[in-house]
């Protein structure tokens, strides 16, 4: 099942394991169970502290349930978790076996102190980058409270289930038998959920936070360069995010990173916010800014309200607010979001096989979409808006020579429709003669471009006709000691590599507009 390359890492990494772990098994006579049994033989040959028991009892089969001997710690996968999930795999296998958690004390004590009796379930997709958050977070919080339990189970392999509860986006969490969440969560998320004093505890922080030299508003690429440039000055830096990494964790695979032939973007934003903690920034996480309130002096304080109500103030700012996937507002659309509705080809995609699909959007995210689903789906239609497709030729030649992809161009999506649980179908029109038309289907992947994050600040900066941030060749915009960066400013290319430069220079400038200010006093006016 698994390499000699791999089972030589796992070697080494299971020697980290403290207390004896055994593997439980429940199988049947299918070809999934043959393989799972192969791969946990594989595991546990890697560790005389790793034993395989096959006398499980789940009702779910092929399954299997990690515990620690001799005590009541456990964690449970219900499929093979391979992929994406794989990380999540080798991780439970060291928690469960006593390695300690990166987290920190306070969050560890958090969930220790968490009271109820919790049992989640998560379903996932192999191909869904989304997933492993959430499960290795709920696999973490059930190794360090007993009383939480969560078993991960692969969408794709158990989809009776995945039909009863009509999951049709993934990750999609279950708590005691009911929809908890959907889409993508990190652990401070799920604890702000489950934990409901979090909120006002975090409030209670944020109101004794100093005035910073530079606050950045937004955690992805932009954000998080401006803060490593910004905080290597030596200054007072503070990022507030809702929730950091930002568009880069939706994006799949990124080969285009230069000196990084691929990478995935979880692990990016992974690694961009461990570079930005490692300069003692002030990391403000799951905070949304709702005002700009900027200085009525040229030195003056610049402030930003947030969602709680509380107000962070600085000597300058940088608005690195990035932006999200663009909706069709139409009817519908918002009714069967997650019911039918998606815009994340790789995580849903596998909950729709043997199914009817639409894309909507022939750019490149549309197209390689459409060449991804297909795989998987009975049939794609490909619906453009434009009089011809907008994306790469290579992606076009590719596109044209699969079998089960219909592609309707100069036609305008008019509604989704649903028969209350699900989609059925959607109606276009066809712009030259006006004439409409419904496709039967069951589900529907928009993927018609980005929108800003900016409407905060209407009225408050000056925006352009699209809402992008308004920016010079330094960063700056219309408000003094105010920069910007990245996918949310006029920057004309939405790439990660040109947000970072971005983000570095709006940095820079922001340092040079601070050597230039009065040295702050002990009460600055507004």
């Amino acid at each position: 099942m698994l390499d000699a390359a791999i089972k030589a890492q796992l070697h080494a990494y299971f020697e980290r394991i403290v207390h004896p772990i055994e593997l439980v098994a429940s199988l049947d006579d299918s070809e999934k169970s043959r393989e799972m049994l192969g791969l946990l033989e594989d595991v546990a040959s890697q560790s005389p502290k790793i034993t395989l028991s096959r006398n499980g009892a789940e009702a779910r089969k092929p399954s299997f349930a990690i515990k620690r001997v001799g005590a009541d710690v456990s964690v449970g996968f219900a499929g093979l978790p391979m992929g994406h999930e794989f990380t999540s795999l080798i991780l439970a296998l060291l928690q469960v076996g006593g390695h300690p958690p990166k987290e920190s004390a306070e969050t560890v004590k958090q969930i220790e102190a968490i009271e109820g009796d919790y049992l989640f379930e998560t379903y996932f997709s192999l191909s869904c980058q989304n997933c492993p958050d959430v499960v290795q977070a709920l696999n973490l919080m059930s190794v360090i409270n007993p009383r939480i339990r969560h078993v991960a189970i692969d969408g794709g392999l158990f989809q009776e289930e995945v039909e009863a509860r009509k999951i049709m986006a993934v990750p999609a969490v279950f708590l005691n038998g009911e929809l908890f969440a959907q889409g993508r969560m990190g652990l401070d998320q799920l604890l702000a959920k489950i934990d409901t004093g979090a909120s006002t505890r975090a409030v209670e922080k944020l109101k004794d936070k100093p005035t910073f030299d530079v606050l950045v508003v937004g955690g992805g690429p932009a954000g998080a360069a401006a803060a490593i440039y910004a905080a290597r000055k030596g200054i007072v830096t503070g990022v507030v995010a809702e929730r950091f990494g930002g568009q880069v964790l939706d994006t799949m695979g990124i080969e285009n990173f230069i000196s990084v032939k691929h990478t995935e973007g979880p692990k990016l934003a992974s690694a961009l916010e461990q570079h930005v903690k490692e300069y003692g920034v002030d990391v403000m996480n799951l905070q949304r800014a709702v005002e700009l309130i900027p200085a009525l002096a040229p030195d003056g304080l610049t402030r930003v309200r947030l969602a709680s109500g509380v107000t962070l103030s600085a000597r300058t700012l940088i608005l690195a607010t990035g932006a999200r996937w663009r909706q069709m507002n139409v009817p519908g659309e918002h009714e069967y979001r997650n019911k039918g509705v998606a815009y994340c080809p790789h995580c849903d995609g596998p909950l729709f096989k043997g199914k009817r699909v639409a894309v909507i959007g022939g750019g490149n995210s549309g197209v390689e979409a459409a060449i991804d689903l297909a795989g998987i789906v009975t049939h794609v239609t490909l619906i453009e808006f434009d009089s011809q497709l907008r994306a790469d030729a290579v992606l076009q030649d590719k596109l044209h020579s699969l079998k089960n992809v219909t592609i309707v161009v100069s036609a305008q999506t008019t509604e989704v429709h649903g028969d209350g649980d699900k989609v059925t179908g959607l109606t276009y029109k066809d712009r030259w003669t006006g004439a409409t038309h419904q496709v039967e289907l069951e589900g529907v992947f928009v993927q018609i471009g980005l929108v800003p994050n900016t409407e905060w600040l209407d009225g408050a900066i000056a925006l352009s006709p699209r809402g992008e941030i308004e920016i010079d060749a330094r960063g700056e915009t219309s408000v003094h000691g105010v920069f910007a960066a990245g996918d949310a400013t006029t920057t004309p290319y939405k790439q990660i590599v040109i947000a970072m430069g971005g983000g570095a220079t709006a940095a820079l400038s922001a340092f040079d507009c601070l050597i230039r200010q009065a040295p702050p006093a002990t009460s600055q006016a507004a």
